[in-house]
């Protein structure tokens, strides 16, 4: 049976806080932890005032410490914008307080135009993302690669786990670093679609995947857009809120909150993004939980995938927690 997971945005929901908002992802995590999902990702989002998601490992600390066996992540760590050493060193401390329960997935999205000159002022040089990569695993594994150019530096604290890392990716380079470093793979079928690139990357990252300390056969997830209720009817109530607010997203709006049913219901879509909606609803799956078990059965199937990681942007707290609970049901997976 394919592995479920969650990746959470902490989304600001209209009426709500960012410091709320924080909480109850917490609740929504204690939850997952207890109905057996296998990982519990968050998001790094920067500039966005319905997302409160902005430093993941520091969440990460916090939300590791009030549960028990998930395993906790980050959806991911936007390396281009920091230190290789660094993240190896905020992920050491991570994996040393709470062994064999951390994953860092690593990501290469810039954020925007604003946040990349203000995470990066006054850098000058830029390593590659692939000499990224492979600086991060030197210093998390105590590598012997004589030729580094920091051969002598360690990351503390030396211990003796390893955080699990996962490379994101659309059908990109991520693909191949993934599999030339032994590392799981994800591809985002929530951000591209399927497309005959995405499953030509997975296709190839399983063919060229080179065993490693991280893992000895090839990993693949997918991860998707999701928005279960206990009627189809009612999730696509709440899926009419996520599809507005993506509208908002993706016409360079910043919207200040995740909308209502209600505000959603209300609002008129105009004619472009009316026509972003239809392309963002290939990308969503949406529906009672068998409806979404089944989905989710396919496309791990299409992608040949060992793992989902659902992303439940839909408004409500309550909705949310009721939704991967009638997941968790439906496939009958057990803590």
């Amino acid at each position: 049976m394919v592995a479920l997971n969650i990746l959470d945005y902490a989304l600001v929901d209209e009426g709500s806080n960012p410091s709320k908002a924080l909480k109850e992802t917490a609740e929504l995590a204690r939850l997952a932890d207890k109905l057996g999902y296998k990982r519990f990702w968050v998001a790094e989002q920067h500039y966005a005032y319905s997302i409160a998601s902005s430093s993941p490992e520091m969440f990460m600390m916090y939300l590791a410490t009030i549960t028990e066996k998930i395993r906790i992540g980050s959806g991911g760590v936007m390396i281009p914008h920091y230190s290789p050493y660094k993240v190896a060193e905020n992920f050491r401390m991570l994996e040393a307080l709470h062994p064999n329960r951390i994953d860092l997935g690593i990501g290469n999205s810039p954020g925007g135009r604003l946040v990349q000159k203000a995470l990066n002022e006054e850098k000058t040089d830029r390593l590659s993302y692939e000499q990224q990569v492979e600086d991060i695993i030197k210093y998390l594994t105590d590598g012997q690669d004589s030729e580094h150019r920091f051969q002598n530096l360690f990351a503390a604290p030396i211990i003796e786990t390893i955080p699990d890392i996962w490379m994101l990716g659309g059908g990109g380079k991520s693909t191949e670093i993934a599999a030339l470093n032994g590392t799981s793979y994800i591809y985002a079928h929530f951000f591209k679609g399927l497309s005959e690139r995405g499953l030509e990357s997975i296709r190839r990252y399983r063919e060229q995947f080179q065993p490693s300390v991280f893992q000895k056969q090839p990993n693949v997830g997918v991860a998707v857009f999701t928005v279960i209720a206990e009627t189809n009817k009612e999730a696509e109530e709440l899926a009419d809120a996520f599809f507005l607010w993506m509208a908002w997203l993706e016409t360079a709006k910043n919207p200040r909150y995740f909308p209502s049913v209600k505000t959603a219901r209300n609002y008129t879509f105009n004619t472009y993004e009316a026509k972003k909606i239809e392309s963002l609803k290939e990308r969503t799956i949406v529906g009672d939980p068998l409806h979404v078990k089944q989905k989710i059965e396919k496309l791990a199937e299409i992608y040949s995938a060992d793992e989902v990681l659902i992303v439940p942007n839909f408004p409500g707290i309550e909705n949310r927690k009721k939704g991967v609970t009638l997941l968790a049901e439906a496939f009958g997976i057990k803590a």
